[in-house]
């Protein structure tokens, strides 16, 4: 069973989303607690579920990936294997970041990172367009980034 989060256990958590390179010593200095108890803490959050992982955000642009893509899909009905098939071809693609189950118009929103848009032009020919489930796709193209925190709201309960 997990604990409540207090306070602490919050600062914790936003300071690790600020950054998860913080030492045990500079996280404790942040939430104004020593080190054993923060390591301690931290432990338990990881323990528990509540931080998942460590990762390093990676400039896109910098790589050579300028295209961001909001990619709806429709698929052709909506059967558990269908939708069970999608999901797994969806895992294989490294192109897509992220992919929700939605509901409205369309089934799913993936984002897509592309070169440009003669990349995204095959992955839509060669790779989306080889997938039997789906059944329409409809492309947004981000302009330009205006927030990406990359960070979940933590809100004391």
């Amino acid at each position: 069973m997990t604990e409540k989060l207090d306070y602490i256990d919050i600062k914790i958590l936003r300071e690790l989303q600020r950054n998860s390179r913080l030492t045990t010593k500079e996280l404790a200095a942040k939430v104004c607690l020593s080190p054993t108890p923060v390591f301690e803490r931290q432990k338990r959050l990881e323990r528990e579920g509540y931080i998942e992982r460590y990762v390093a955000v990676v400039n896109s642009e910098k790589i050579g990936d300028s295209l961001i893509v909001f990619c709806n899909i429709r698929l052709k009905q909506h059967t558990q294997a269908l939708i069970r098939q999608f999901m797994d071809v969806v895992q294989t693609l490294d192109e897509v970041t992220d992919c929700y189950n939605t509901s409205g118009d369309y089934d799913f929103l993936m984002k897509v990172y592309m070169k440009d848009m003669k990349s995204y032009q095959a992955f839509m020919l060669n790779t989306l367009g080889t997938i039997d489930c789906i059944g329409s796709l409809h492309s947004v193209f981000v302009i330009g980034e205006v927030k990406n925190t990359r960070t979940v709201p933590i809100y004391e309960r």
